[in-house]
């Protein structure tokens, strides 16, 4: 089994930073592929950032510029550096690692 955990949310004011922190434990032999997803209060779950199996990151058009998603396989632990924060970054996020492994959560809340 393979437990994963977020942590690294808070509130913070818009213009602010956060780096969020995902840490997979267990039987996982490798974290990668992995990604952050984020989900506000009635809208559907979105992917933020993802680092593909071959290495290479895509995010989504709202965060480009402003996130870092990385990884670090030998502490089996993605990061999401988060700088610029707006209120519309405000939202539950979650991480997935290989074999579809997601956490509970960590709540972002950006004030303005």
């Amino acid at each position: 089994q393979v437990h994963v955990v977020e942590s690294g949310g808070g509130l913070v004011q818009a213009g602010g930073s956060l780096r969020l922190s995902c840490a997979a434990s267990g039987h996982i032999f490798s974290i990668n592929p992995m990604a952050w997803y984020r989900q506000a209060p009635g809208n559907e779950r979105e992917l933020v950032a993802a680092i593909t199996s071959d290495g290479s990151t895509n995010y989504a058009d709202s965060v480009k510029g402003r996130f870092t998603i990385s990884g670090d396989n030998a502490k089996n632990t993605v990061y999401l550096q988060m700088n610029s924060l707006k209120p519309e970054d405000t939202a539950m996020y979650y991480c997935v690692v290989r074999g579809g492994y997601w956490g509970q959560g960590t709540q972002v809340t950006v004030s303005s």
